[in-house]
C-alpha cells in the first residue's frame, strides 16, 4: 500500500559548483558561517566572513571553494585550501570550511561537498589531502581518512587528518 502523500519525503537534489560561479552565493554563506565560528572568532564581523569567502573566489589558483545550491538556495560550502592549520604549514593542501546550513544536514550534503573538493584535488596532481576536525572524526573516517595527530585548535582539543587520494 503506498504511504498517504502527507507522509511522503521529497529530498531536493543540490548543485556542487564553483563558488566562482556562483558569487552570490557568499551572501547567504557568511551570516550563518558567521554565527557557527562565533565560539572560536568572536571578533570577527559580517564583512571579515565575506572577505574570506571572497579570496575563495578561484577556478585554479587555491584557495578554491565550492557552493552547495540550486537555484537562489545556498545550503552548504567546502574548500581547498593551501593551508589550514596554523603551525603545520607543512602539511599541504587542506580540505577545510566544510559547512552545511544545520536544517540540510544529514542528507549526504557535507559528503559531496568533500567529494567534489578530493575529486578536484586529484585532477591537478594532489596525492594527500589534510584537515583538521573537533567533532567529525568519525564522519571522516568513514570516507576515507586517517588521523594523523591529535592537536589543540584554538583552545580546542582536535584533530589533524589526512587521505590518500
Amino acid at each position: 500500500m503506498p504511504e498517504p502523500a502527507s507522509q511522503v519525503i521529497i529530498r531536493a537534489v543540490f548543485r556542487i559548483d564553483f563558488l566562482a560561479d556562483f558569487p552570490e552565493c557568499i551572501s547567504a554563506l557568511a551570516p550563518p558561517l558567521l554565527e557557527h565560528w562565533s565560539y572560536v572568532f568572536p571578533e570577527d564581523t559580517l564583512d571579515t566572513r565575506v572577505a574570506k569567502l571572497r579570496r575563495h573566489l578561484n577556478r585554479d589558483v587555491l584557495p578554491i571553494a565550492w557552493a552547495a545550491h540550486e537555484g537562489s538556495q545556498t545550503v552548504g560550502t567546502a574548500a581547498l585550501r593551501v593551508h589550514d592549520f596554523e603551525g603545520r604549514e607543512d602539511l599541504s593542501p587542506w580540505l577545510g570550511g566544510v559547512f552545511v546550513l544545520p536544517a540540510f544536514r544529514g542528507q549526504g550534503i557535507g559528503s559531496t561537498l568533500c567529494a567534489a573538493v578530493e575529486q578536484h584535488a586529484r585532477l591537478i596532481g594532489i596525492g594527500t589531502l589534510y584537515l583538521f576536525t573537533i567533532d567529525q572524526q568519525a564522519m571522516y573516517a568513514d570516507r576515507g581518512w586517517q588521523i594523523l595527530e591529535h592537536t589543540v585548535w584554538h583552545g580546542f582539543e582536535s584533530d589533524i587528518m589526512n587521505k590518500r587520494l
